[in-house]
């Protein structure tokens, strides 16, 4: 019988090859993205008068504002990125562990930003002001579950509903952790994604749609592939994935161009950007840059992305009602910044002090499940 190469021996056990770790040129990547939704939010929406009727966004900043209509794409480059990152973070880990490490990272942040928003939009409504985020108790309930719209009510966080869909995401990583996680399966499961995926869009299916995440499906499966790449190496069957994806993807990207004021190929080209820049960062020589700012970047990101719109824009409204000689351009700057700011507060009082504990306690409830008393008063018996 012939021997594989050990590369080979890899792919197909799973095995880690030395140098596989942390990247922390993508976490800086990240907050760029989020960066770029941020700027949509508070330079480039296309809602006429968005500051009030006294401020013309577009008279007032027309290159900011041409700028930051593209920054709707930074969701485009989450979910590339995030194909990348989770298929690092499943692998060598088993489905109970992946599960507790989304979990832990997700929840606690997330929890607290709900809280805070209903309890500012209380305050808000109570002060004679209007509130934009609904704070009743059903919503708000619907909402710390992370699956809203499911559930039929509106998001707290207006951002929160990229969380769906990642989540769906996790879903699917999860079903091929009970499987098993090689190599060989990965690039399977990515090609069978794309190809239902596909299927779906054609049959106009919209169960379909929702469950393989058909508008999304090509920028997970090309970061994905990318993982793949910085971890075993790249070869032509991970180029024709990548390729695969990125053809997907550009295709389907017009149905996001047609819900944005903005031109076809712009969008194409940012997207383009965003793959080049992952390729660069994850595959390229930037792969070895390393950088405490960067992961700690990277750790800003989520908090950040969930305040910079229910938080951070009524911030803005609120300074410039009340400090109007300040000026729209000051009056965001102080919104983002204040966001930034919220951002690193929930960063070290949530999530480094809440997100190990819940990690711990889920941790050591899966590998000890609760023991069954007996009634006869003989010794407990671990329960199935």
């Amino acid at each position: 019988m012939s021997r594989l190469p050990r590369a080979a021996w890899r792919r197909l056990s799973g095995a880690s090859p030395s140098g596989a770790g942390r990247l922390a040129a993508v976490d800086g990547l990240r907050l760029l993205a989020a960066a770029g939704v941020a700027a949509y939010h508070y330079l480039g929406t296309p809602t006429p008068r968005f500051w009030g009727e006294n401020y013309d966004l577009p008279r007032a900043a027309p290159l900011l504002h041409a700028a930051g209509g593209y920054g709707w794409l930074g969701v485009e480059a989450f979910f590339l990125i995030s194909g990348f990152v989770i298929c690092m973070s499943c692998w060598d880990r088993t489905p109970a562990g992946f599960a507790v490490s989304r979990i832990a990272r997700l929840f606690p942040l997330y929890w607290a930003v709900v809280l805070i928003i209903v309890v500012s939009g209380t305050v808000t409504v109570l002060i004679g002001q209007r509130s934009g985020a609904p704070t009743d108790l059903r919503t708000t309930l619907g909402n710390l579950t992370m699956i809203p719209r499911p559930l039929g009510v509106d998001f707290t966080a207006g951002v929160a509903w990229t969380l769906w869909v990642e989540a769906r995401f996790y879903l699917l990583m999860g079903a091929l952790l009970l499987i098993g996680l090689t190599y060989r399966r990965i690039v399977a499961f990515g090609f069978l994604w794309l190809v239902l995926a596909s299927i779906g869009r054609e049959l106009r299916s919209s169960a379909v749609d929702e469950f393989l995440l058909s508008q999304y499906a090509g920028l997970f499966v090309t970061g994905i592939a990318l993982y793949l790449m910085h971890r075993f190496g790249s070869d032509l069957l991970l180029w024709l994935l990548a390729g695969f994806a990125w053809c997907y993807t550009l295709t389907v990207l017009e149905d996001r161009v047609a819900t944005h004021p903005t031109s076809t190929w712009g969008p194409s080209a940012a997207v383009l950007t965003g793959f080049l820049a992952l390729l660069v960062l994850a595959c390229g020589p930037l792969r070895r840059v390393q950088g405490r700012l960067l992961v700690y970047a990277g750790a800003l990101t989520y908090p950040f992305y969930l305040v910079h719109q229910s938080l951070g824009i009524p911030v803005t409204r609120g300074v410039l009602r009340c400090v109007p000689a300040l000026g729209l351009l000051p009056s965001i700057a102080v919104g983002l910044s204040f966001s930034l700011l919220l951002a690193a507060v929930l960063n070290r009082q949530v999530d480094r002090r809440f997100g190990p504990v819940v990690r711990r306690h889920l941790t050591t409830a899966i590998r000890t499940p609760p023991r069954i008393e007996c009634r006869s008063g003989g010794e407990g018996v671990p329960g199935r």
